[in-house]
């Protein structure tokens, strides 16, 4: 994993003002940016990638966090309080401009449609609230003025 990009999330993590937030923060940051990375049409070696990556989520986080947990709590209810916080978004969009915030419904889409087809559950609860309240918003934003 490239060293600037482990600095700009490590960035983001430290906005965080206190250790739970800022543990949120690397989680909802890296997994944004590897959802972003990953949406591609070149080919992506995930073994490597993923041995990269939870060595880094090792180094910063310590035993037990890898990829696969960092996409899970994505999926979950705790990310939500993360999508809606100025600090979180406000550090994003200031040290990962290359994902911009618009694009972050799409990801996380992505990221529930993979983890419905390995579960077989049906997708609801609050991320897919979360993502369809952004829909709403966006759409209302991008209608012309009448």
């Amino acid at each position: 994993m490239e060293k600037v990009l482990r600095d700009k999330i490590l960035a983001v993590t430290r906005r965080g003002p206190t250790r739970e937030i800022a543990t949120d923060f690397f989680r909802v940051a890296l997994g944004l940016m590897y959802l972003d990375g990953i949406m591609t049409d070149e080919e992506v070696d995930f073994k490597r990638l993923d041995k990269h990556l939870n060595r880094f989520i090792y180094q910063t986080l310590g035993k037990g966090h890898t990829i696969t947990s960092i996409l899970q709590f994505m999926s979950g209810r705790k990310v939500v309080p993360v999508l809606e916080s100025e600090v979180f978004l406000t550090a994003f969009s200031q040290y990962c401009n290359e994902v911009p915030l618009d694009k972050i419904p799409v990801l996380l889409s992505v990221n529930l449609a993979v983890a419905k087809q390995i579960s077989g559950l049906e997708l609801d609860g609050p991320v897919l609230e979360w993502i369809e309240r952004q829909k709403i918003k966006q759409a209302a934003e991008n209608v012309p003025p009448g």
